[in-house]
């Protein structure tokens, strides 16, 4: 494997492509937790055609002037097909100009996740199946995720990452910190944790909303506890994260951010949470006691509800990607002597993904 602390003369173009594929996946998993939201997946009942047409030809007017959960359901397909495509090109430009064999396979593997993702959707349509919609709603958070760590490897931040981190966590007599190192492996097993409850969640997520028609109310209400639990104890364990991270990775400041970043989205997800439960089921009693709530009805197919649920969708997924990428960056953060250990991790953070 070349060492990718030399990184003169390397093509820009894998990292630009996979911002981009980034960029255009995270409306993809918006859109995509919209079409699940206001019961538009089986609005078109053809797959891959739409109404016969080819996707790409289908008549833009009755896309756009047509019915809403039409518009949403063809709108999610092309920039799915869109995102495929990119997805190719990306793969394209890493095997041009990217000599990290690992690095080539990971885009590779990013490719077989977006066609397994299409065929997913596609049986779902055909088959009008909740379970293969639930898998669908898992599959796309994930991909999203991987996308987010190909943007991470093809950086240059990361190609610098073990140098730099290795000068500084030296002491002046030329030895590795320990107790900075001991830290550093506490965050590493803590961020790999956080990605595991974060994925089990979002898969509790779209159990809840693909719970099977015939399903008893208990098994809701069972999986619903489940959901309700695991978000405390995501909660907390990013908050032992964000201790770590503010208290003791001062001299790591990237690592620290990303931290920030996830605990920020992770008060944001729990507030959408209590939101998505009372614009889909109820409000605390104690609420009803505030004057201006007193009157609050719920409402189906709302502005309010469609919107609060499908950002609680999508935020999740945004937390998967962002701490995937603090646990990368974690993995990558170790002395010289053990950065051929590097991508062996980074394998192994996908597998139990």
């Amino acid at each position: 494997m070349q060492d990718d602390s030399v990184h003169n003369a390397v093509s820009p173009w894998p990292h630009r492509w996979a911002l981009v594929l980034a960029c255009a996946t995270f409306p993809l998993v918006w859109v995509g937790g919209l079409v699940t939201t206001t019961d538009a997946g089986m609005a078109v009942p053809d797959w891959p055609s739409t109404y016969g047409y080819n996707l790409f030809l289908y008549p833009w007017k009755t896309w756009l002037f047509g019915p809403w959960d039409l518009f949403v359901e063809h709108g999610h397909r092309l920039l799915a097909a869109t995102v495929g495509l990119l997805t190719i090109f990306l793969l394209a430009a890493l095997w041009r100009c990217d000599q990290r064999r690992w690095v080539r396979q990971l885009g590779g593997v990013a490719l077989f996740l977006v066609i397994a993702q299409g065929v997913l959707g596609g049986m779902r349509v055909l088959l009008d199946e909740r379970l293969l919609a639930m898998f669908h709603g898992c599959v796309g958070p994930l991909f999203f995720a991987l996308t987010v760590s190909l943007v991470v490897v093809t950086s240059q931040g990361w190609r610098g990452t073990g140098v730099s981190a290795c000068e500084n966590l030296k002491t002046r007599s030329q030895k590795f910190d320990s107790r900075l190192l001991h830290q550093l492996g506490t965050v590493r097993s803590l961020v790999v944790l956080t990605c595991l409850l974060v994925f089990v969640q979002l898969g509790l997520g779209a159990l809840l909303r693909h719970m099977p028609v015939g399903a008893k109310p208990s098994t809701f209400a069972t999986v619903a506890q489940f959901h309700v639990g695991l978000a405390l104890l995501l909660g907390f364990d990013v908050g032992v994260l964000l201790w770590l991270a503010v208290a003791c990775l001062r001299r790591v400041p990237l690592l620290r951010n990303l931290a920030l970043v996830l605990g920020l989205l992770t008060a944001i997800q729990l507030g959408l949470g209590v939101g998505t439960w009372a614009v889909k089921y109820s409000i605390a009693r104690w609420v009803g006691d505030i004057p201006w709530l007193a009157s609050y009805t719920i409402k189906a197919g709302s502005w309010l509800q469609t919107h609060v649920v499908t950002a609680h969708v999508a935020v999740g997924s945004l937390m998967l990607a962002t701490s995937v990428a603090l646990a990368l960056y974690a993995l990558r953060w170790v002395p010289i002597t053990e950065r051929k250990k590097v991508p062996k991790a980074v394998g192994a953070l996908g597998v139990a993904l």
